[in-house]
């Protein structure tokens, strides 16, 4: 009866969660959860979505995709990218006036918080170059996306490349999708039941943890990134951006440390860095977590997986100003070479047979969606063994 109540009372928690939320995948969303007492009643056993919960949809992508060129929605916006670049140039520059007409102040803390708006608005940019969104050719947009990462952010588009494209391939799928792998959040239960004592301490509180985490990230970027260039095997453009990351940093920290006084200017960084991974770490985070999660042998059709797996953020103009198109979710994970200028009226035609066809179409307020993350990253976490439990006494209490 415990299981059935808890079951119940997340069921209703989730169903909240989006505009156009199922019972399917409300169940989905919640049957995998773990009561907190779950270390002491033996191993985790997770249940994921297949190919019955979401069965096939015949036809479904090659009707949108029919609809989405005849409307010419697939076409390039070269004049938005171009209004879009100007305006982080001027951005950046005002950001390095500021910089030299403020001098030696503590004020130099808020052109720091502005870089690292600047840097993830750029990163937008770099996305979409790495989906061929902007320019005509591949090469050319691989180039501006070589440029715009490695040059101006400083991480490596050649490791994002290579971990997004995967997750693309397979949203939440289940050994698949880099981006439920383990890292210091854990993302599914299993994993969850498998942290260390240590690791268990942040794990079961990892939903509270999940922001303040966050202003790590824009370290944790830099650093993957490098150790992707510097790893044996062949990468794609590794000197070519390490070339560009070290010129970038050159030209960034040698004027940072020269006039500031060095505890100033490691706060200049510190702000910076935590401003970035914040700000990357809320635009990403929305779009998928807490949908369902996929076992890792279904047979789904391309456009279930991608609209089932997918959440998208209700605000228009502003909130595709905010997170650089991200918050139309579900159309850049079926068009994902698509022009961000087209994905609102992309999102009309794609509700539309969604209707149609009976898929759940799941969009939600931006504060709504990091609710729904806080809570899904909790509920995971309950399957993290208690740090301060005692075997020998959980034994017994099990006996």
């Amino acid at each position: 009866m415990w299981a059935l109540a808890i079951g119940i009372r997340l069921w209703l928690r989730v169903d909240q969660g989006g505009r156009h939320s199922t019972r399917a995948g409300a169940i989905i969303a919640t049957i995998t959860a773990v009561a907190p007492e779950a270390a002491r009643l033996g191993p985790v056993r997770q249940t994921y979505a297949g190919t019955e919960t979401f069965p096939p949809v015949a036809r479904a992508y090659t009707e949108v995709s029919q609809v989405v060129r005849e409307t010419g929605l697939l076409a390039r916006a070269q004049w938005f990218y171009a209004l879009v670049g100007a305006a982080l140039v001027l951005a950046l520059g005002g950001a390095i006036t500021g910089f030299i007409l403020l001098g030696d102040t503590w004020y130099q803390l808020l052109i720091a918080a502005a870089l690292g708006v600047i840097f993830t608005q750029v990163s937008f940019l770099a996305h979409e170059a790495a989906h061929r969104q902007i320019l005509a050719s591949g090469p050319a947009n691989d180039r501006l996306g070589r440029i715009l990462a490695s040059g101006i952010v400083g991480i490596s588009l050649s490791w994002w490349n290579n971990k997004h494209n995967r997750h693309h391939a397979n949203p939440n799928r289940v050994g698949k999708d880099p981006d439920i792998e383990v890292d210091t959040i854990r993302f599914l239960e299993e994993d969850a039941a498998k942290a260390s004592r240590l690791g268990a301490l942040i794990t079961r509180r990892q939903g509270w943890l999940f922001f303040p985490l966050l202003t790590l990230e824009g370290l944790n970027l830099h650093f993957l990134g490098l150790k992707h260039l510097l790893s044996p095997g062949e990468v794609k453009g590794r000197w070519t951006e390490l070339s560009l990351i070290a010129l970038r940093f050159a030209l960034y920290l040698t004027p940072l440390f020269l006039f500031l006084p060095i505890g100033m200017a490691f706060a200049f960084l510190g702000v910076q860095l935590a401003v970035f991974g914040v700000y990357m770490g809320a635009s990403f985070a929305p779009n998928h977590k807490g949908m369902p999660i996929i076992a890792a042998d279904a047979k789904l059709d391309f456009f279930s997986k991608q609209v089932r797996t997918s959440r998208n953020i209700r605000g228009g103009w502003w909130a595709t100003a905010l997170m650089g198109g991200l918050n139309y979710q579900v159309e850049h994970h079926l068009f994902p070479s698509m022009a961000r200028p087209h994905l609102a009226k992309t999102r009309e035609i794609v509700m539309e047979q969604c209707r149609t066809r009976g898929v759940p179409y799941t969009e939600t307020s931006l504060i709504q969606s990091y609710g729904i993350v806080i809570a899904y990253l909790n509920r995971v976490g309950l399957s993290a063994r208690d740090p301060f439990d005692c075997p020998m006494v959980n034994k017994f209490r099990t006996a």
